[in-house]
């Protein structure tokens, strides 16, 4: 097997990869990404930020800040189960029953919720996927710290594996939050990896990296997939064939192969996350073979090639939104989040414009090709005689919306899906009207 093979499994069966590099011995071996993605551009994460969350409490740890056993209340002045321990946030073994994160993000004070939250269970004894706990943890090195994540880790982390601009969403209170919204290059990724893996300029804290990705808790009852049942660390996965990893939503891998020297970084906006691990282990835990170089180079989301109208009517014109409230669908932004309402809709040659309360944004389309204009890349054609795609992918993250619009008589009905999504992945279609004139 080989990352030949590799990259042709993935074109057959997942839909879709952004971008990868693989490390072995330290040194880049393979690194391509599939057009429009570009490795320039920082990727969102999601619960991979948890690895470097973890990171910052080792730093903190180190420097005395801190102590894994030290009981979590502590640095809240007395408020929350006096039996959870710094080490039960890292384990995910906080003696909730279910993830905290939908309850303390309700409300503006997500600490002081974590706080009043109910432990169902000891503490230490029972692993549940909380990234609730993560925000606990990095609210603590950032009130001992006074400064946001992104910024103790620029010095100690990110400066010295050569990171460029690193973002990271905040909170109400305007701590960064630690379980997600990291975001970073593939490149960075996999020299994260690798750091963890060999720590040659003794980066990190002393015995910090093998502590931290090493078993600490099972987690199989959990009942996930084969990879998510291998056990857990300190907001790193235990994985199949001795790896260990952080990942995060839709595909976003760190994945680190000790018995192989090897890191694996991956972004992508796939469903299916453990089929890109099975991917993974068949094709290159043991690649022996050359890298084609070429085909790294030629790498691309396919790109829709269209023909004709059915109609002259069909090939142009704008078609008004006659009920706004079910158009919100056709904004090109993830689902789980408000999309201003659409206005209009127009069609031109090559061209297509949406209008809504933000303004107009036109998305040009050329066949069987994208066209970038950050922070969205498009593509588009006539699929049927008389129905037109849009595909609009978001060059930082995960989300691709395909537009299907189907022309009739005087109107447009236009179904928009998305590749992944926090909520639905299918929306209602909706209907629009020719302008009259």
């Amino acid at each position: 097997m080989s990352v030949r093979s590799f990259l042709d499994a993935a074109e057959r069966g997942v839909d879709a990869l952004h971008g990868m590099v693989l490390l072995r011995g330290g040194q880049v071996v393979a690194e391509g990404y599939w057009h429009p993605y570009r490795g320039d551009v920082p990727h969102q994460l999601f619960s991979l930020s948890k690895s470097f969350t973890s990171t910052a409490v080792g730093f903190a740890v180190a420097e005395g800040l801190m102590a894994l056993d030290d009981p979590v209340a502590k640095y809240f002045d007395g408020r929350g189960d006096p039996r959870m321990l710094v080490r039960h946030l890292l384990t995910m073994t906080t003696g909730h029953v279910a993830d905290t994160t939908s309850p303390i993000t309700a409300g503006d004070d997500w600490a002081g919720a974590f706080l009043q939250l109910p432990v169902a269970r000891e503490p230490g004894t029972h692993f549940v996927y909380n990234s609730g706990a993560t925000y606990m943890l990095a609210a603590i090195v950032q009130r001992l710290t006074g400064r946001r994540l992104v910024e103790y880790l620029r010095p100690r982390l990110f400066d010295p594996l050569g990171f460029g601009d690193v973002t990271w969403e905040r909170c109400p209170a305007g701590l960064d939050v630690g379980g997600w919204g990291m975001a970073a290059r593939t490149s960075e990724i996999a020299r994260f990896g690798q750091l963890y893996l060999h720590d040659e300029r003794g980066i990190l804290p002393g015995g910090w990296a093998a502590e931290a990705t090493r078993f600490h808790v099972g987690n199989a009852e959990a009942g996930r997939s084969e990879d998510w049942r291998q056990g857990y660390g300190f907001q790193f996965w235990r994985s199949r064939h001795g790896a260990f990893r952080g990942d995060g939503m839709f595909g976003q891998f760190c994945i680190v192969m000790p018995e192989q020297d090897a890191v694996l970084a991956l972004n992508a906006g796939v469903a299916d996350m453990q089929g890109v691990l099975d991917l993974v282990w068949e094709h290159l835990l043991h690649d022996t073979e050359a890298v084609d170089t070429a085909a790294l180079g030629r790498l691309a989301l396919p790109a829709i090639r269209g023909g004709s109208p059915g109609s002259r009517e069909a090939a142009g014109g704008t078609f008004v939104v006659g009920r706004p409230r079910s158009s919100r669908p056709l904004d090109w932004r993830p689902s789980h989040e408000r999309p201003p309402t659409i206005r209009a809709i127009t069609f031109a040659p090559g061209l297509v414009t949406i209008v809504d309360e933000t303004g107009v944004h036109e998305h040009i389309c050329r066949d069987g090709e994208w066209h970038t204009d950050w922070p969205t890349a498009s593509t588009g054609g006539w699929t049927g005689p008389f129905e037109y795609t849009l595909r609009v992918a978001r060059l930082d993250g995960p989300f691709v919306r395909t537009y299907r619009c189907h022309f009739e008589a005087g109107a447009v009905t236009v179904t928009a899906s998305d590749n992944v999504s926090f909520g639905p992945t299918g929306h209602a279609p909706i209907r629009a009207v020719a302008a009259a004139g």
